[in-house]
């Protein structure tokens, strides 16, 4: 059956469940979503339970918008919109969009725009005849944040067609004679930290879990691999998070002919967005090709479709995709694909941490069905064990003690997502508490652009932190200890201050960055200290200076080397990682509910990864395999 044929039938469902009263003018499809417009729309508005009653009914997701040619002049309803909002939503921009009948309302406090149980926002619908949708205006303002939503809004027609062109493959026929299969081909990531890349393949469909890079080489995933090609027949790419090793190389894909879409969390879009621009002028600094443009990066925007967690959305004529909390960074998901309407249903833990963090909640457990697991093991060894987040905020609390009351500075390497945040909040509760006296505390790299998307998505956030900040006002990452150094200029005077201080830079496994300009300047005094706070890859400097070597040599520009001697103190704090230790892999394993039947092993060195599959096996007897990279496995 073809689309056209298919989309037909559709229409005709929906009109069937439709009341007859209400007047549809068009039926449209909008990547994953089925969009129908409606002159009356606040109609629609008074009777929510239509669109539940068509998800439910059809399996499909559905949005009501009012018919372009029935809207009210946009200045006469932001009049109105104005007046009918309460003072303290605080409105910081409203933005409105003739085509799809939208206005965003961008305000700090969007949940007193929306009333209780939706009221607020039922009536303003009613009112004025547009779709009013809500977003957070982020405390801390993000360039990144504010580039991605005007970008968007600047290139509306180019992305509707990127939508339509998404919602027709979706919605393809499919072969359904035969038997069905699912399998995956691991192209990067196993065996190993780095480039995380699966293939994820049903009779019908593609999918590209991940697309990252080797932060300690330049190697990339396997895309010359058969299964890969042509690559415009892979449906979707599924992003579990915004970290390098995950989609540093995901604007690459569109260099090669890719025009699908990409689907993540909307923090993940932002903090990707973030990372990648800022590694192609990390690259340029270094006299390197970077592998793609600013041009790909935004060709990516475009394409991309965020997704809340435990929404489910078609992403292929037979895939279905729900993100749960990983527990790692913001916004960062395990992926649930239930494949062939429920033939086959595999999750992805990508990264996850075990443990509730003071970031976030732990990773999710439950699924409604679950016969495959792809899980992480970089911290899967028989000896990985980890300190409690208590235990390790303790240990850095006295070294911060200790450091800091001799005149001595702290260099914390670390990454601008995830781990810096994390180490911001312990070092606060200190500074707040008496703990340590109060300091500055410099954030140099994406740090502060970093967490200013943290301040955007506080829903992401875990409870405790959540209550803080909406019920209590209390925003710990708006504290006055934290400085943004944002020129050389600073950063030179605070290398040759007197005064004790912390610093928290990039990059976190000091493979470059402004890290490197202070590690260069307090190296040699031994007052100073250099505190590891996050994983550090084989060959990268930071992992050489961890275990010990006392003279480093540097690479500066134009090729010289500049030899160091290690004078300063060196620590490693561990327990703030972002990963879950081996006795968090074993117990997330006890408490998936339900228990798969088989599970691959990845994300981890070579004897890690096999040694958490062996003891899976011996502890549970589920079906393990540990797969090197390029190996195809048949999960059914």
């Amino acid at each position: 059956m073809s689309v056209d044929r298919q989309f037909a039938n559709l229409k005709e469902e929906i009109r069937r469940i439709i009341p007859k009263n209400l007047d549809i003018t068009a039926i449209e499809v909008e990547g994953p979503t089925i969009v129908i417009y409606s002159k009356d729309f606040d109609k629609f508005s008074e009777n929510a339970n239509i669109t539940k009653i068509l998800a439910t009914e059809l399996k499909k997701r559905f949005d009501i918008r009012p018919d372009p040619k029935s809207l009210e002049n946009s200045d006469d309803v932001e009049e109105k919109i104005r007046a009918m909002i309460p003072e303290e939503a605080e409105i910081t921009g409203l933005y409105f969009d003739y085509d799809t009948g939208v206005v965003m309302v961008e305000a700090k406090n969007p949940g007193a725009i929306v009333g209780k149980g939706g009221q607020y926002l039922t009536d303003l619908k009613k009112s004025t005849g547009w779709n009013i949708k809500t977003i957070r205006s982020p405390p801390i303002p993000s360039k990144t944040i504010n580039d991605v939503r005007g970008y968007l809004r600047y290139s509306r027609d180019e992305r509707s067609e990127i939508m339509r062109h998404i919602g027709r493959r979706i919605n393809r026929a499919i072969i359904e004679n035969g038997e069905q299969f699912v399998r995956m081909t691991s192209l990067g990531g196993f065996r190993q930290v780095g480039r995380s890349c699966t293939l994820l393949m049903t009779k019908n469909s593609k999918i590209l879990i991940d697309c990252g890079l080797d932060p300690s080489s330049d190697a990339s995933p396997y895309f010359n691999v058969p299964e890969m090609k042509p690559i415009t027949d892979i449906d979707a790419v599924v992003i579990t998070h915004a970290h390098m090793d995950h989609c540093g190389l995901l604007p690459v894909l569109y260099k090669y002919g890719f025009d699908g879409p990409i689907y993540c969390t909307p923090p993940t879009r932002d903090l990707m967005t973030l990372l990648q621009l800022d590694s192609i002028k990390l690259m340029f600094g270094e006299a390197k090709k970077a592998p793609f443009d600013a041009s790909d990066v935004r060709e990516e925007v475009l394409h991309v479709i965020p997704l809340q967690y435990e929404k489910t959305t078609d992403i292929a004529p037979d895939v279905r995709l729900t993100f749960y909390n990983a527990g790692h960074i913001l916004g960062s998901s395990i992926a649930h694909f239930n494949l062939c309407n429920g033939f086959h249903n595999v999750a992805f833990t990508g990264d996850t941490k075990f443990e509730k963090s003071w970031l976030f909640n732990p990773a999710s457990t439950r699924f409604i069905r679950l016969e495959s697991l792809v899980i992480e093991s970089t911290y899967g060894g028989h000896n990985d064990m980890q300190p409690s987040r208590m235990d390790a905020s303790e240990e850095m609390c006295s070294i911060l003690q200790k450091a800091t009351e001799n005149g001595g500075k702290v260099l914390i390497p670390v990454f601008a997502v995830g781990r810096s945040q994390e180490v911001m909040l312990v070092i606060e509760e200190m500074m707040r508490t008496g703990k340590l006296p109060k300091m500055p505390v410099y954030l140099d790299g994406m740090i502060w652009e970093a967490t200013a998307i943290h301040t955007a998505y506080p829903e992401y956030l875990n409870s405790q932190l959540k209550t803080k900040i909406f019920q209590q006002n209390e925003n710990p990452f708006l504290s006055p200890i934290f400085k943004r150094v944002d020129t050389s200029d600073m950063r030179e005077e605070i290398c040759h201050s007197p005064d004790s201080c912390i610093v928290l830079s990039t990059s976190g496994m000091m493979t470059g960055g402004p890290v490197m300009e202070y590690f260069r300047e307090w190296v040699d005094d031994p007052n100073n200290w250099l505190m590891f706070v996050g994983y550090q890859s084989e060959n990268s400097l930071g992992r050489t200076i961890q275990r010990g070597r006392k003279e480093v040599s540097l690479t500066m520009k134009g090729g010289k080397s500049l030899n160091l001697e290690v004078k300063m103190n060196v620590v490693t704090i561990d327990g703030f990682s972002g990963h879950s230790d081996r006795k968090q892999l074993m117990n997330y394993i006890s408490k998936l509910d339900p228990r798969p039947s088989k599970i691959i092993v990845g994300h981890g060195e070579d004897r890690k990864c096999a040694d958490l599959a062996s003891s899976i096996y011996q502890k549970y007897k589920i079906e393990t395999k540990a797969p090197q990279n390029l190996e195809t496995i048949r999960l059914r």
